[in-house]
């Protein structure tokens, strides 16, 4: 597989350009889908402090990561590195907010109305921890630049949902609002397997790792939000807050 996917300067460079066009991509969902929120009133910028760290420091990542890719397609591999030891720091703190702004959602308002309660308590936890070991397992393996570049690219069209969440019809996909927010995220890994398959002959077995980890801890936080337990956990997070008065599960409101 090592052999397969060793490329000349030509070829790497094209494939580094692709890398960044797919980032693009990502970052371009993600902008999208919070700002048409913004524009048509679903949002505004009257929230706690939380909400709005929570949004600098998942944005700045997505700064951060088109800058890393931009610095690999240009060729300035040297400071792409030192700038990855970044992650080290903003990953961590990623994890930790989006689990203070999950707990902070539902106790807000319940969460997104599209959603069942316990399973956004849930998934989204499942999410970010799914983004953060991707990221990790990347930067383990930072020097083998073939494994690197395709799962930090899985671990960033992980955290898609949010964006693709605010552009489409969410409440017309009621009760599999969840699972379609999350699986069509995929598509970005989907179109790096297209482009191996056509330029090496063969699907890296690095995107088949970016599939597979975020398909599995959406699976444990479906079958944990479903269990007796997670729904009476679900209750008693949201017991005496204004999200109590939501139903459990996804509405019309």
């Amino acid at each position: 597989m090592a052999t397969t996917f060793t490329t000349g300067a030509a070829q790497g460079r094209a494939e580094e350009r692709f890398f960044f066009k797919l980032a693009c991509a990502i970052a371009l969902v993600l902008v999208a889908g919070f700002s048409v929120h913004l524009a048509m009133g679903r949002s505004s910028f009257d929230a706690p402090l939380l909400f709005h760290l929570h949004g600098v420091v998942f944005f700045g990542w997505v700064g951060l990561f088109l800058v890393q890719t931009g610095l690999m397609a240009g060729g300035n591999v040297a400071l792409h590195k030192r700038l990855g030891w970044l992650s080290a720091l903003w990953v961590p703190l990623m994890v930790v907010l989006g689990f203070a702004i999950t707990l902070a959602s539902l106790r807000r308002n319940g969460g997104p109305f599209f959603f069942d309660a316990n399973e956004f308590l849930f998934g989204n936890p499942a999410g970010i921890l799914a983004f953060a070991t991707l990221v990790g397992a990347a930067v383990a393996l930072r020097k083998r630049t073939d494994w690197h570049r395709r799962l930090m690219l899985g671990a960033m069209a992980s955290i898609a949902g949010p964006g693709f969440g605010r552009l489409l019809p969410m409440p017309l996909m009621i009760p599999y609002a969840w699972e379609l927010s999350n699986l069509i995220c995929m598509g970005f890994v989907v179109a790096g397997m297209i482009r191996d398959k056509r330029h090496h002959g063969a699907v890296h077995p690095a995107w088949l790792a970016a599939l597979i980890v975020p398909l599995v801890f959406l699976t444990l936080g479906q079958i944990i939000a479903y269990s007796p337990w997670g729904i009476e956990l679900t209750r008693q997070v949201l017991e005496g807050h204004p999200g109590a008065v939501r139903p459990m599960a996804a509405y019309l409101p």
